[in-house]
């Protein structure tokens, strides 16, 4: 499908589409002005199939897809994993932007702990589907990789003292 086929598919998500015409010249417009700010000029490449976009700019019309229906919570797996250093930026910026301009409540899953702890307000680790470590507020302001993994080795040594303790009884 091409980007504003996408696009006319996204802002009609929890809405009756029916079998009218998906893209008018009035949407062309809307889209165009949503995707201008993006400043990878994929506003002149509506017609192109999104297939043949860079990872960075499908990542972002993806993003702005999730949004357009104005969602209430945005779920990110890994978003940005399989691009390049600027365009994982890139993303990361736009994803910012996103979030602040709609007051999205955002879950991102993400291994990279730099990114977490940056775009992040509070930090959840999981061990072995558990949660290990939950560290948010002034307790994870300032906080860096390091200390984090500190944190996350204290607490997993910590439960598995309880396991050998229960195992043990």
């Amino acid at each position: 499908m091409s980007v504003e086929e996408n696009l006319a598919l996204a802002c009609r998500r929890g809405q009756p589409r029916g079998l009218g015409r998906g893209v008018s010249d009035e949407r062309r417009r809307v889209f165009r002005a949503a995707l201008e700010p993006l400043g990878l000029g994929l506003e002149e490449r509506l017609s192109a199939t999104a297939g043949l976009l860079s990872g960075g700019q499908r990542q972002a019309l993806t993003l702005l897809m999730a949004t357009l229906a104005q969602p209430r919570v945005l779920l990110l797996d890994e978003h940005t994993a399989a691009l390049d250093p600027t365009a994982a930026a890139d993303i990361e910026t736009l994803t910012a932007r996103l979030q602040a301009e709609q007051r999205l409540t955002t879950l991102m899953v993400t291994h990279n702990m730099q990114q977490a702890l940056r775009v992040g307000t509070r930090t959840i680790m999981l061990h072995q589907g558990e949660i290990a470590l939950d560290v948010g507020g002034g307790e994870r302001r300032g906080m860096t990789v390091e200390g984090l993994v500190d944190r996350f080795r204290q607490a997993r040594r910590h439960d598995l003292v309880d396991d050998d303790l229960l195992l043990t009884r």
